[in-house]
């Protein structure tokens, strides 16, 4: 764990470029989410932007990945829902029932008012994503996270609540920033290391918009706690797609970045 003590360094918030300086703090469970909560439901996706079905994070994408395969007539659980499109999406391709848990009460209520307009409903419950809220159990066809599950405080909780959820052989997909990405800026045409990747400690980045609190996770982190919940990883996917970075005719420092290391990453896991 951090201390505010720490030396300052540049971070990348989620997927994309640099936000500013971050600040190791230490893990306070209930200031993590109420600062988190407090950033969601003040500024939503306004920021950071949606990242939402069909892209799994920068330059990866479900079209191109096809994890999900057929969801027609399937219960899907969705971690972190935000503003409602991954469950449009998934409604929209005929699953049964759409269910999912946000921390934000205002992401919440803009996710029910917009799978209302687009005539899909869902059962939407405002909680973090550790603790227990009257999901069923070994209910589940999929349970997904795009973007979210990063932000737990209890990495092994929750892999584990999802865990019971899913029926057996019930399948987990999510994405997050590759830790690798977390690391390295670019900085006069060059990738410079300014942090080390092994360095799991809570930060806190301020930002105009408000206050973020978040840590960066190895990807040996995720990979042990899968297969502690019961998990067997299917698939993995780091690699950005070329295709997409040429088709957007993309110059930016970070779509380079994004041709020479991973900068987004995504998990098919399914339980034992």
């Amino acid at each position: 764990m951090g201390n505010s003590n720490n030396p300052v360094y540049t971070t990348n918030i989620i997927g994309a470029g640099e936000v500013g300086c971050a600040k190791s703090v230490d893990l306070d469970i209930q200031s993590v989410h109420t600062t988190n909560r407090s950033y969601w439901d003040i500024n939503g996706n306004d920021f950071l932007g949606a990242i939402v079905l069909p892209s799994y994070g920068a330059f990866v994408s479900e079209e191109k990945c096809r994890l999900f395969g057929d969801v027609t007539g399937k219960k899907l659980l969705e971690i972190g829902c935000g503003n409602g499109q991954s469950l449009q999406y998934h409604g929209e391709r005929q699953a049964a029932e759409l269910w999912a848990v946000d921390i934000s009460e205002q992401q919440i209520e803009k996710a029910a008012q917009h799978l209302e307009a687009c005539g899909l409903a869902a059962t939407l419950i405002c909680s973090p994503m550790e603790e227990e809220c009257g999901l069923p159990v070994d209910y589940f066809d999929v349970v997904y996270s795009i973007y979210a599950i990063g932000w737990t405080t209890d990495l092994e909780g929750t892999f584990g609540r999802i865990a019971s959820y899913l029926k057996k052989d019930g399948v987990f997909i999510f994405s997050w920033s590759h830790p690798i990405h977390k690391c390295v800026v670019a900085e006069q045409d060059r990738l410079t290391f300014k942090k080390s990747y092994f360095d799991e400690s809570w930060y806190s980045v301020s930002l105009d918009e408000g206050t973020l609190t978040l840590s960066d996770r190895k990807l040996s982190t995720y990979v042990n706690a899968l297969a502690k919940a019961g998990f067997v990883i299917e698939q993995m996917i780091e690699q950005s797609d070329e295709d997409m970075l040429q088709s957007r005719g993309d110059n930016s420092d970070f779509a380079k970045k994004a041709m020479m290391l991973p900068v987004t990453f995504v998990i098919k896991a399914r339980k034992r």
